[in-house]
């Protein structure tokens, strides 16, 4: 089968943005949506927040990828956490259903019939969510409390469920839960436990199951857990991850792979181009080049063959100078694929 480009999600602010101002109306705009009121009705929500997020999510789609992820542009900690601390006021991590949500897929779901009307074609949504693992570490640490992680899980459960939508111009059709720092900095519990939280967190159908992960290092545990689909790891950036991998581990566990094919790792590449002399890189230099990206490509799925069922950038484009080059980014990658 057809390998299917996606991108992992975080994007920069377009250059009209205010920082401050996208930061404050995202709180408000999140619990409007929650209040099931209109972003629309109020001229600040519609200017920080609904206006930032379909211009930048437009700009996603006209690269010409296969799965789009919303235009992640908040922090992916506090995106969550600010709703788990409200939870936390009634002595638990879990959210309330209704606090469930991501405001940004309420403005996509408003404006795709405009997108549909004007491609012809349904829009296929990726959604990213940061991790029950990563969200433990980032508020407990790496002490490890099973009650607690399951938590955690049911939490990043809830997000997920809540953020699937199929009508006639989007489906949602990845969500993936996001666990960068797993191998690289990890709770100290046993292998069951992490296991039984991964379980507990993919618990969610009508969807393909994505785990996206910065190093392979712990990835034969995850191969263990059922209600993931498909793993996913950098190899463009760390060009080894592909070697700790085989192929005959993914068809013994019946696994798909994401590999990240384009480097987004924006502060090595300026620093090397800095070395070379290139003070102030245009957008053209920034962005490796389309053979490139194109190598590493068919180096993988050479490898992988029709288990690599996805590929795109290496991470998020979040800590880009501009949407040009972020923009830029994602198209070379895919025609370098396609």
């Amino acid at each position: 089968m057809n390998t299917l480009v996606d991108d992992i999600g975080s994007f920069p602010l377009p250059t009209y943005a205010n920082r401050e101002l996208f930061n404050r109306a995202y709180v408000l705009a999140r619990e409007a949506v929650i209040s099931q009121k209109s972003l629309k009705a109020n001229a600040f929500l519609f200017n920080n927040f609904y206006k930032v997020v379909i211009d930048s999510f437009k700009k996603k789609c006209e690269t010409g990828l296969d799965v789009v992820n919303y235009p992640q542009q908040y922090d992916i900690y506090r995106q969550f956490t600010e709703i788990i601390h409200k939870a936390m006021e009634k002595g638990t991590y879990i959210v309330d259903e209704k606090d469930a949500i991501i405001p940004e897929l309420y403005v996509i779901g408003e404006e795709t019939k405009k997108i549909y009307e004007k491609t012809g074609k349904k829009v296929l949504l990726r959604v990213c969510i940061t991790g029950p693992l990563e969200l433990y570490l980032k508020e407990i640490g790496t002490t490890p409390y099973s009650d607690v992680l399951l938590m955690f899980a049911e939490t990043a459960r809830r997000f997920a469920k809540n953020s699937i939508m199929n009508s006639k111009y989007v489906k949602t059709e990845v969500v993936s839960l996001d666990e960068p720092s797993f191998g690289f900095q990890d709770i100290s519990a046993d292998r069951d436990t992490i296991l039984d939280t991964l379980e507990k967190a993919f618990d969610f159908k009508g969807v393909i199951k994505q785990m996206h992960l910065h190093s392979p290092s712990r990835i034969a545990e995850i191969l263990d857990v059922g209600n993931v689909d498909v793993l996913s790891f950098e190899y463009a950036t760390s060009p080894k991850n592909i070697e700790g991998l085989p192929k005959k581990m993914l068809e013994e566990a019946d696994k798909q792979i994401r590999v990240g094919v384009s480097r987004t790792d924006i502060n090595s590449i300026v620093a090397e181009l800095n070395e070379k002399g290139i003070t102030k890189p245009s957008t053209e230099q920034l962005v490796e080049g389309q053979e490139t990206i194109r190598k590493r490509f068919v180096t993988a799925k050479e490898k992988y063959g029709d288990r690599m069922t996805f590929t795109g950038p290496d991470c998020g484009l979040g800590g880009w100078p501009s949407q040009e080059a972020a923009q830029l980014l994602l198209k070379r990658t895919v025609d370098a694929i396609k």
